[in-house]
């Protein structure tokens, strides 16, 4: 039996955003999408709008070999960042995660057809997807529940500073997929 191969940066396109993956020549139009404060103002790291955190944050989206440039098909820019990662094959589960949006494109329909390109093409590959959120971040709770993604566990994860920090897991699961 041949062994399946799974794309984790295929190019995937709706009819208001583009995915394609990251590269490193996107860091200037990818921090200048994330430097609004605001944007990080829930988020753990609420200082990633800073050109050094940022570059972390940046560095470690190449290396995941997971990330996406969410460009808008209108303008042609940059919008944001999004990426699989954490791979679990033993229980066909992957993690979507360390997505963020303009501001300008909150609340409308930008980030539901982000997720359903990228569960559309998990799904093709993984039983479940999960979704991990830190605890204080309201705004992306409450649009992972506009999704269908449901509350699984609590956990603590390491913090940038070494402190474990509270962290909210979500699913959503193939058979319960249907957006």
């Amino acid at each position: 039996m041949e062994k399946e191969v799974i794309d984790l940066q295929p190019t995937l396109s709706s009819d208001l955003i583009e995915l394609r993956p990251l590269r490193p020549d996107d860091f200037d139009a990818l921090f200048s999408a994330a430097s609004d404060p605001l944007i990080w103002e829930q988020h753990p790291e609420s200082d990633r709008y800073h050109r050094d955190v940022f570059q972390k944050y940046f560095d470690g989206a190449l290396e995941s070999k997971g990330a996406f440039a969410i460009i808008e098909r209108k303008s042609g820019r940059i919008i944001g960042s999004s990426r699989y990662c954490n791979l679990d094959l033993r229980n066909r589960e992957v993690e979507v995660g360390w997505t963020f949006l303009e501001r300008k494109f909150w609340g409308g329909s930008y980030n539901r057809e982000l997720k359903k390109l990228m569960l559309d093409h998990a799904f093709q590959f993984f039983d479940r997807v999960l979704f991990v959120v830190g605890e204080k971040n309201l705004r992306s709770q409450k649009a992972l529940e506009k999704i269908g993604a449901k509350f699984l566990k609590k956990r603590h994860l390491p913090a940038r500073d070494g402190a474990l920090a509270p962290n909210l897991v979500f699913v959503i699961t193939r058979d319960s997929y249907s957006m």
